[in-house]
């Protein structure tokens, strides 16, 4: 679909194309979101329970042919650079945006990345509907994706080095 050339030039470190039945969905994940360890459950679009339960992520993934997993990384002062990280997070969320916009215009696509949707400075969720629903790219985690599994279902590393941080997503077309 997308030439790994391309992939490259737009920041992806890794990639590789996999049946979706080789994700691993996992009901447990669910738990930290619910928990609301990173402070996002109910209050966006783009993470749970917005996004259904992890058994409708499931199917809605596994109706796509392809999965193109891809991750990229970036670079940390040190393990506990929460600057860094942060930094990485939304360098990670451009380097969606620019994937986006590489996939042929209506191509049906589900377009999953790291963490919760921080487009908007107050997200409508849930008292209107998302005000750019194109460029919603829930969370991994939030559809209950083993992202450590994923990132072996891909033969992608997860753990790239010291003082770095490695985010992953997926391309479901």
């Amino acid at each position: 679909m997308i030439q790994a050339k391309k992939l490259q030039e737009i920041g992806v470190r890794g990639s590789q194309v996999i049946s979706p039945e080789k994700i691993t969905f996992e009901e447990r994940l669910r738990a930290f979101c619910e928990q609301n360890a990173c402070r996002l459950y109910g209050k966006t679009w783009a993470c749970p329970p917005a996004v259904g339960t992890v058994a409708q992520c499931k199917k809605r993934c596994l109706s796509y042919q392809n999965a193109l997993v891809f991750n990229a990384v970036y670079p940390l002062e040190d393990s506990f650079d929460y600057e860094g990280m942060m930094e990485g997070h939304d360098a990670f969320q451009a380097l969606c945006d620019r994937l986006y916009a590489l996939i042929p215009k209506g191509t049906p696509f589900l377009l999953l990345s790291n963490e919760g949707c921080s487009r908007c400075k107050e997200c409508t969720y849930p008292e209107r509907p998302c005000r750019m629903p194109e460029k919603l790219f829930p969370s991994l985690e939030g559809f209950g994706i083993n992202v450590l599994a994923l990132s072996e279902a891909a033969g992608l590393c997860y753990n790239n080095g010291e003082n770095t941080v490695t985010f992953f997503g997926v391309l479901f077309y």
